[in-house]
C-alpha cells in the first residue's frame, strides 16, 4: 500500500451485496454495476445486504484517509449483487443459491474482472449445484480470472465446491494472535491453498455514512484480493499464474495443515520481482 494505490487497469469484482455508492468515501471511484437485473446500489441503507456489500468494497476501494482499510482505490471495480436486501434471518451473513453464484462469477469474468473477491455464504448446497459452481470456476480459471472466496463462518472442517477449487484461494479469519477464530471454517483443501488475514474487528465503511465494525472471513477475503490487485498493479505484464504462485503457500503442494498460513504481501512481491530478474536474466 505504500508502493501503489493500484492502477484502473486492473478490475476486481466484488461479489456481495448492494453499495451505497453515494458513500463520500467512495463517489468518485471507478465503481461500475455488472447489470445482472438487480440494482448494485443500496435501496435501504439499513438493509444487511447493504451494509455488508458497502463493507467489503470499502475495504478495497475507498479513499485512503477515510478509515476503512482502503487497499487499492486506484483500482477499478465491478459490482455483482447476489442477495437481496431483505432479511434474512439465517443469521449466518450474506448467501446465494450455487446457481446464483455460479451466474455471478461467469458475469464477473465476462465484464473483465481480473480478480474476483466472494464474501458469501453457499446455501442450499447440491449435487447439480457443485456442478454449475465447478464449470462457473473452470471457467474463472480458462480466462485467468483469480478468485479469492470467504472460506466461511460455521467452525468447521470441512470443505466446498468454491474451496476445494484448485483455482480458489480460500481464505480464513484469523485473530488479533495470528490464529485462526473459532468461527472460521477449516479443512485440508483450505489449508493447502488458502491463506489466512486479519478478520477480528475491522472496521470499514457503513451505508449510513458511519464506520462499522465486523468480524469473520467475509472481512479477511478483501485482505488477500486487494494484495493480488496491488501485485498486478505492480506486474502489469505478470501472468494470472505467477500471480497466484506468487500469494500462496510456498508449500502448497506438501502442506498437510488445516490451517492456512497467514497472507505475506510483501513476500509475493518480492517472488515476482525475483521472478521477473530471473527472466530478464
Amino acid at each position: 500500500m505504500e508502493r501503489t494505490a493500484g492502477s484502473p487497469a486492473v478490475t476486481v469484482a466484488v461479489i456481495d451485496g448492494p453499495v451505497s455508492v453515494d458513500h463520500p468515501a467512495l463517489t468518485g471511484q471507478r465503481i461500475q454495476e455488472i447489470d445482472a437485473g438487480s440494482p448494485a446500489t443500496c435501496r435501504s441503507l439499513s438493509s444487511s445486504a447493504c451494509l455488508h456489500g458497502t463493507f467489503v468494497a470499502g475495504m478495497l476501494a475507498a479513499k485512503r484517509g477515510s478509515g476503512a482499510p482502503a487497499i487499492c482505490p486506484e483500482c477499478s471495480f465491478l459490482v455483482r449483487p447476489i442477495f437481496s436486501e431483505a432479511p434474512s434471518g439465517n443469521g449466518d451473513g450474506p448467501s446465494a443459491t450455487p446457481s446464483e453464484l455460479a451466474a455471478a462469477i461467469i458475469d464477473s469474468v465476462r465484464a473483465g474482472a481480473h480478480v474476483v473477491n466472494l464474501s458469501a455464504a453457499l446455501a442450499h448446497p447440491s449435487s447439480k449445484g457443485d456442478s454449475l459452481l465447478g464449470e462457473a470456476l473452470d471457467y474463472a480459471a480458462k480466462r485467468g480470472v483469480l478468485i479469492v472466496a470467504a472460506a466461511g463462518n460455521q467452525g468447521i472442517v470441512g470443505s466446498s465446491a468454491i474451496t476445494r477449487h484448485p483455482w480458489v484461494i480460500p481464505v480464513v479469519a484469523s485473530g488479533l494472535d495470528g490464529r485462526p477464530m473459532a468461527q472460521s471454517n477449516l479443512g485440508s483443501s483450505i489449508g493447502r491453498q488458502g491463506l489466512s488475514a486479519p478478520g477480528e474487528s475491522i472496521t470499514s465503511l457503513g451505508p449510513n455514512g458511519k464506520a462499522e465494525t465486523l468480524s469473520g472471513t467475509s472481512a479477511a477475503a478483501p485482505f488477500v484480493t486487494g494484495a493480488i490487485g496491488l501485485l498486478w498493479s505492480e506486474f502489469p505484464a505478470a501472468s494470472p499464474a505467477e500471480i497466484k504462485l506468487a500469494i500462496s503457500p510456498r508449500d502448497a503442494r506438501r502442506r498437510n495443515s488445516v490451517v492456512p498460513p497467514l497472507l505475506n504481501a510483501w513476500a509475493a512481491y518480492q517472488a515476482i520481482t525475483l521472478a521477473h530478474w530471473r527472466k530478464a536474466s
